[in-house]
C-alpha cells in the first residue's frame, strides 16, 4: 500500500515539475536537470546527508550549465 502511494506521489510530482519547465530555455533545463541528478547522486553517495545532497545539486547545476553553453 505504501509503495503504491509513493509511486503515485512521485508520478504527480514529476508531472508538476515537468509542466513548470515549459517556458525555460534549453540551458535552463540543463541546469535544472543537472541539479536534480546531482542532488540524487549526492544523497545516495552520502547516505542521505543534507550537505551531500546540496553539494551534489550544486555540482550538478554547474555541470548542467556548462553543457548548456554548447
Amino acid at each position: 500500500m505504501k509503495a503504491a502511494f509513493a509511486a503515485g506521489a512521485l508520478a504527480i510530482a514529476a508531472l508538476v515539475g515537468l509542466s513548470g519547465c515549459a517556458g525555460m530555455s534549453t540551458r535552463d533545463k540543463n541546469i535544472a536537470g543537472g541539479a536534480a541528478i546531482g542532488g540524487v547522486a549526492g544523497a545516495v553517495l552520502t547516505g542521505g546527508s543534507a550537505i551531500g545532497t546540496v553539494g551534489g545539486a550544486a555540482v550538478g547545476g554547474v555541470i548542467g550549465n556548462e553543457v548548456g553553453k554548447r
